[in-house]
C-alpha cells in the first residue's frame, strides 16, 4: 500500500528540518545526505523519492530555515508594545541564544560565506531569503529599506563575529557592543 500524500508530505519536513539544522551547525559542504537523513530518523535510500539533489536540498533547506527565523522573531515582535518591537527583534537575534544556537538560528551568518561559492540556484534562493528578511526589518523600521539593510548587516556580522572568536569575553563584548549600538541607533520615532 503507497505511502498517503500527507505522510511523504511528513517526512520531507523532517528531511528538511534535519538538513537546515545541519548545515547551519555544521556547514553545507560538511553534511552528507546520509547524516540528513539518519538526523531525520531515516534510512539514505529513501532521500531521492523526496529530492532531486542535495543542491535543491540545500536550496529548500534555505527557505525553510529563514522561514522559521521569520517567525520567531515575527513572534517576539507581536508579544512587544508597538514602540519597543524593533528593540525586541534586535536583542532577541544578538542574544547569547542565538549565538551558541547556530543550528537553530538564523542561516545568514551561518551560510553567508559558503552561499557565496554556491550554484546560482542555490544563491538566487539565498537572496530571495535576504530580502524576505529584509521586508520584515523594513516593517518594523517604518518601510525604511535602506536602514532594514544596514540593521540586517550590522545584525548579521555581529553574530557571525562573536561565534568566530575563541574568546568568551570578547564574544559577549562583541554582542553587547552592537546591540547597544543598534538600540541607540534606531532609537526615536519610526522615520
Amino acid at each position: 500500500m503507497p505511502y498517503t500524500k500527507k505522510h511523504k508530505m511528513n517526512i520531507r519536513h523532517k528531511i528538511l528540518q534535519s538538513a537546515s539544522q545541519a548545515f547551519r551547525a555544521s556547514g553545507i559542504k560538511a553534511v552528507s545526505v546520509p547524516q540528513i537523513m539518519s538526523g531525520a530518523g531515516l534510512t539514505h535510500g529513501g532521500f531521492y523519492a523526496h529530492f532531486e539533489s542535495k543542491e535543491q536540498l540545500v536550496a529548500e533547506a534555505c527557505k525553510s530555515a529563514m522561514e522559521d527565523t521569520v517567525a520567531r522573531l515575527g513572534s517576539v515582535a507581536e508579544q512587544t508594545a508597538d514602540g519597543q518591537k524593533l528593540t525586541a527583534v534586535i536583542e532577541s537575534y544578538l542574544s547569547a541564544t542565538h549565538r551558541d544556537s547556530a543550528e537553530q538560528g538564523c542561516i545568514m551568518p551561518a551560510l553567508a560565506g559558503e552561499i557565496a561559492r554556491s550554484s546560482e540556484d542555490i544563491r538566487e534562493v539565498f537572496t530571495d531569503e535576504v530580502s524576505r528578511f529584509l521586508s520584515f526589518v523594513s516593517g518594523l523600521v517604518g518601510q525604511d529599506e535602506d536602514k532594514s539593510i544596514a540593521l540586517t548587516a550590522t545584525m548579521v556580522g555581529s553574530i557571525l563575529l562573536s561565534r568566530s572568536v575563541n574568546d568568551p569575553e570578547l564574544s559577549n563584548k562583541i554582542l553587547s557592543v552592537c546591540r547597544a549600538d543598534l538600540k541607540q541607533r534606531t532609537a526615536g520615532p519610526v522615520s
